[in-house]
């Protein structure tokens, strides 16, 4: 097994938000797992700026339980090289790992909780899953709209801002992603399943 269990790990969930280093990215479609993340430090009083493993993070509690906040700062499709690095230090596996995503299937304002699961084409995602080897991350999608043509490239799609009403539904789904993360450290995933997934 590529991650042992570390008894009393001083940290027991990472939770890691997906997207791109630089004031460029900050508000586009790809980076809803940042703007998820910087919303979990404001609610808990976490800050996340000290740079390990290639990646901003900060360590605080949420609900009794010691979390590690990261934001991978290796570009979205390499995100599992900070991810990795952090399983291995604080010995953690796939389920204490919880991440925050973007999806290009899902509407602004919609957000879905799955345990486990393929990357389904979101390259950050299927960096995590390639490198440590495992598909059972908890994670939290959060909708930011399908390509408004099929001719549209999808990487332009993805790097596009939010309109102003599509940022005023994703900050409605990001707070409720909050809630859902302080239920799910808590083993009560299902509970935030049924609150919050729609």
């Amino acid at each position: 097994m590529l991650f042992s269990r570390r008894k009393n790990s001083s940290i027991e969930f990472l939770i890691v938000g997906l997207g791109n280093p630089g004031r460029k990215y900050e508000k586009t479609r790809h980076n809803a797992g940042f703007i998820a993340v910087d919303a979990l430090s404001a609610k808990h009083g976490i800050r996340v700026d000290r740079v390990k493993w290639n990646a901003l993070t900060g360590d605080g509690t949420i609900n009794g339980h010691r979390c590690l906040l990261m934001k991978p700062q290796t570009y979205m499709n390499n995100s599992g090289e900070a991810v990795v690095q952090a399983m291995r230090f604080y010995k953690l596996q796939p389920e204490q790992v919880i991440v925050l995503l973007d999806d290009i299937t899902l509407e602004p304002g919609v957000m879905r909780i799955r345990r486990k699961g393929s990357d389904g084409g979101q390259k950050g995602m299927r960096s995590i899953i390639q490198l440590c080897g495992s598909d059972q991350f908890p994670r939290i999608k959060l909708g930011v709209g399908k390509k408004p043509h099929p001719d549209y490239e999808l990487a332009d799609w993805v790097l596009s801002d939010f309109s102003a009403n599509e940022r005023k539904q994703l900050d409605s789904a990001v707070e409720n992603a909050v809630d859902a993360v302080a239920l799910m450290v808590e083993d009560k995933t299902d509970e935030a399943m049924n609150k919050f997934s729609r």
